[in-house]
């Protein structure tokens, strides 16, 4: 392997054990512990589109059995200058204007013209971002990707505005084009995490303007995952701003692009709901069935994990609430096994997997569940562990929940009962502690 390019060399030592670029990817997160690496990079990395920095590579040499030095020789001729015989001596010798005798008698226009070809390269030189930051960018856009489903949106933020400010930064300045377009990539996914963090906090205007930041960054480089994704996101913020129709219309667009991982469950699911709202009970189901059919048959895996993925537990979260908004007895049972089975997988995964807003969503349908089953003692167990927890992880769209099902408990078919009357007041309190100020001090990114 002495004169042969890293992206060769991978690509040899993959074939050699039968593995396909996911499975180089898994081995390599096993070793490191804490990265997301996908298939997709490790693809990026055997065709040259980028070379792994020296830390990658000493986890690679590690998956492949190998020393590190056979990686390092490999790149060394991978970035060693090729061609150089066919140089500028080669043209003055015969170029298109005949012998290079007439040339020879402007050898200081000839120099001077050597002087700004140097001077050029020197300008291709200068670059702000290698391909160490940009790796590292990545890392750290996985890393807030995952731990934003689980962890407290305060202790996040002000991470997230930081990186992304300083992408923006980064995308001013010079890179190499393959740099740049990688570059923009982690920057859509920055703003689409801004983004979230605004939905989060209710303020659906700048998380619009995130999310239209997001898909301008993504369309530059043709990037059809996040194309995809933005538009779940715009869906998310025109269902919880009330215009339903518009969330599923923003829901099928997104279904246009041709992007692997689960985002088509994801978009058939944000369609199935947001019918459900308008009352199109038929297109509701068959979107459920479609984000059935997309989990079955998915492309590939999530480049990006946490936020950015959709994992099977949403999936279910997801078709509770479509169910109960469909309606009608067999729906509402439905709905009650769905929420069930989403917070059992997600008690069951790693703590970094399990989405706190997504299982006060499931508990707050599964109590509405039972309420509309006239099961008040299951609506009060059900809603415990929403209760019990501390209303600062609350988001804006939870505190709605609270809010829509504290009013339903007033209707006057519970007559006024004292189990009712009991469970709306604690709903109506909780939903005013998490939607204080105080629960949200810090100015968020905007």
């Amino acid at each position: 392997m002495g004169d042969t390019g890293i992206g060769a060399v991978l690509i040899r030592l993959r074939a050699g054990r039968g593995w396909t670029q996911q499975r180089v990817a898994d081995e390599y997160n096993a070793l490191e512990g804490r990265s997301a690496k996908t298939g997709k990079e490790i693809g990026r990395y055997e065709r040259e589109v980028r070379i792994p920095i020296p830390y990658t590579r000493k986890y690679l040499a590690r998956v492949f059995g190998v020393d590190v030095a056979v990686l390092d020789r490999a790149v060394a001729v991978s970035k060693s200058p090729v061609g150089e015989e066919h140089s500028a001596v080669g043209v003055l010798q015969e170029g298109p204007l005949g012998p290079a005798a007439p040339l020879r008698s402007g050898v200081g226009a000839v120099s001077a013209d050597a002087v700004m070809s140097a001077d050029f390269a020197r300008f291709i030189a200068q670059r702000n971002a290698d391909e160490f930051v940009v790796e590292q960018l990545e890392a750290d856009v996985a890393r807030l990707a995952r731990a934003y489903v689980s962890h407290p949106l305060l202790e996040l933020y002000v991470e997230i505005k930081r990186l992304r400010d300083g992408a923006f930064e980064l995308l001013r300045g010079r890179q190499h084009p393959r740099q740049t377009a990688d570059l923009y990539v982690a920057t859509s996914r920055l703003c689409g995490l801004s983004a979230h963090v605004c939905l989060d906090m209710g303020d659906y205007d700048s998380a619009a303007t995130h999310a239209r930041t997001a898909r301008a960054c993504a369309e530059e480089v043709g990037h059809e995952g996040m194309l995809a994704w933005v538009r779940a996101v715009e869906s998310l913020i025109a269902y919880w701003t009330g215009r339903y129709e518009q969330a599923a219309r923003l829901a099928q667009a997104g279904r246009h692009h041709r992007a692997h991982g689960s985002i088509g469950a994801r978009l058939a699911s944000l369609e199935a709901r947001a019918l459900a709202i308008v009352g199109d009970r038929a297109g509701a189901v068959a979107a459920l069935v479609d984000a059935e059919r997309s989990r079955e048959a998915m492309p590939g895996h999530d480049d990006v994990p946490g936020i950015f993925a959709f994992p099977t537990a949403k999936q279910f979260a997801y078709a509770g609430t479509t169910n109960l908004a469909v309606g009608g007895r067999e729906h509402v049972q439905q709905a009650i096994v769905s929420a069930d089975t989403a917070i059992r997988l997600y008690r069951s995964a790693e703590d970094d997997d399990q989405s706190v807003g997504d299982l006060f969503a499931a508990h707050v349908d599964l109590a509405r569940g039972h309420l509309l089953l006239g099961d008040l003692d299951g609506t009060e167990a059900m809603l415990g562990f929403v209760l019990e927890s501390p209303p600062e992880r609350m988001s804006a769209s939870i505190v709605r929940r609270l809010t829509a099902l504290g009013r339903e408990l007033s209707g006057p078919q519970y007559g006024g009962a004292a189990q009712a009357t009991y469970l709306r007041e604690r709903l109506q309190h909780t939903a005013v502690l998490a939607a204080s100020p105080a629960a949200h001090s810090p100015e968020l990114p905007t």
